[in-house]
């Protein structure tokens, strides 16, 4: 098992950071312009790592990389099951330096190592292996026509695909994208977030590694406007392109892809609604509550940001909640007991701390929670916020929750739907017809009841209003990742045509 101190044993520089390239056309490689970012880890506020700041020079050279592989090499005429080969090979390796990849989001971005061991490295390999098997065993329709025709589909690979991962789950997000691709025979340029950019390097030497031919899966690091992202979405060689990040931006994403007719796939912002009825069961709720807005420190575009409570059990809802809350453990993010990390980035700190500052003016209480010492947020609970109050409708992306009763069951929905994102919800009771009636009303893309962050890798995931375009998962990602082609055979010869 790869430890910490394969990362340590990486090249570094004079002043001990840890160097990483870019990965193009199989080889690691520094910027042409030989300009150069660092990352920092947010508990020491200190540089740990070095990387290549990328431009539209890198960029076109990993699309010219991936349109070679794509349209010259052997990747795409390979079969799904010699495909499917590979990408366990891959998957394999990934646990094998599981390690090593969950140390690195966890300096990079400032997640508690246990999450990103227990969680995000599994599902990081399971994304490869689900979508491996799932491409291997996909059928396509035949459709009689009856003589002297005959129709059947194809799910050719779409070409090349150009993945942009956000910052709060590294590497599980980039391999949510990246595997489906490669699955159904694309090419990948993936360009990681500027916060987060160590495990994508590391997975794509491991996919070299695995036997994954050069130019097949390429990273490309830097920023997004007016720098690398900008250049790979303008660029008019790439087939698709998939983002996971704020609304905002995949807006500016989507008008470049327009340019040049490019589908995309959007994952965009959330603020999700859970919603606590009087009948449900309280030990239950509580603890998915907890989970659904503190995990990763609220850095979650799922997270259960505002709780409704039916009135009859708001107060030992809320008093309950608050105790859990104030339980949990902050410090440092290398420390297997750490429940709370820090903040991914000082501009994101100085984000959440704004909404922590300015919770007087949105008309709640703040009964727990507050800023603490460095790039820390204690976890936070918000009485009963103004409906029309920031806290209530923008996504703030950190532990800071709000807490407001209902008292009906069409109200309930109403406030669920009175948001401009839809992306996910939460229903807990105990009631079987409720739970469906509720489910079916809501506005969102995602429905957990009794539960949250459950996945089935089949069922179709993204968002409604804000919080995205298209779905992926499954026949989804399927259908977004390949060209499906209709073919019309003649079958019996006529003297009539």
């Amino acid at each position: 098992m790869s430890t910490l101190q394969t990362t340590a044993s990486e090249p570094t520089t004079e002043s001990g950071l840890v160097e990483f390239g870019h990965i193009i056309d199989g080889r690691e490689v520094q910027s042409a312009s030989g300009d150069v970012f660092t990352s920092i880890d947010p508990y020491t506020r200190e540089p740990w790592a070095v990387f290549p700041l990328g431009g539209s020079a890198e960029a076109d050279l990993a699309v010219a990389a991936a349109r070679r592989a794509f349209d010259e090499g052997p990747w795409p005429r390979m079969s799904a099951t010699e495909r499917r080969t590979l990408l366990h090979r891959f998957a394999d390796l990934i646990e094998l330096h599981g390690e090593e990849l969950a140390m690195a989001d966890t300096r990079d971005m400032g997640k508690p190592i246990t999450q990103s061991l227990s969680n995000d490295v599994s599902r990081t390999a399971l994304n490869f292996r689900f979508f491996a098997d799932h491409a291997h065993g996909s059928s396509a329709e035949v459709l009689p026509m009856g003589t002297p025709h005959h129709a059947y589909t194809r799910f050719d690979p779409a070409g090349v695909v150009v993945a942009i991962a956000p910052w709060n789950f590294p590497m599980m997000l980039e391999s949510w994208k990246v595997a489906p691709a490669l699955a159904w025979g694309n090419t990948v340029v993936l360009k990681p977030a500027e916060d987060s950019p160590a495990s994508a390097t590391i997975m794509a030497r491991l996919a070299l590694e695995a036997g994954i031919p050069p130019g097949v899966f390429n990273v490309v690091h830097g920023y997004g406007a007016d720098s690398v992202g900008e250049a790979l979405t303008a660029n008019a060689d790439v087939d698709r392109i998939t983002f996971t990040g704020e609304s905002s931006t995949g807006k500016v994403i989507a008008r470049a892809a327009a340019s040049n007719l490019i589908p995309v796939s959007l994952e965009l912002g959330g603020k999700g609604a859970n919603v606590v009825f009087a009948d449900a069961d309280l030990d239950n709720a509580i603890a998915w509550s907890i989970k659904a807005i503190y995990t990763n420190a609220g850095q979650v575009c799922l997270a259960g940001s505002r709780i409704y409570v039916e009135r009859p059990i708001y107060d030992e809802f809320l008093r309950r909640f608050v105790e859990a809350a104030e339980s949990m453990r902050l410090g440092d993010p290398k420390d297997p007991a750490t429940q709370i990390g820090p903040m991914a980035s000082d501009v994101h700190y100085e984000k959440v701390r704004g909404y922590v500052e300015t919770i007087p003016e949105s008309g709640g209480e703040q009964i727990t929670g507050g800023l603490d010492e460095g790039w820390f947020v204690r976890p936070t609970v918000i009485r009963e916020p103004a409906a029309d109050s920031p806290h209530q409708r923008e996504e703030i992306f950190g532990p800071v929750v709000t807490v407001t009763p209902f008292d009906t069951e069409p109200e309930a929905v109403a406030l669920v739907n009175d948001s401009p994102y839809g992306l996910n919800a939460m229903v807990f009771t105990e009631d079987l017809s409720k739970a469906h009636r509720v489910s079916a009303a809501v506005v969102v893309g995602t429905v957990w009841v009794n539960c949250f962050f459950v996945r089935d890798l089949r069922a179709p995931f993204g968002g409604a209003k804000q919080s995205g375009v298209g779905r992926e998962g499954g026949n989804f990602s399927r259908e977004f990742f390949t060209e499906p082609k209709a073919v019309i055979m003649q079958i019996e010869r006529s003297n009539t045509h």
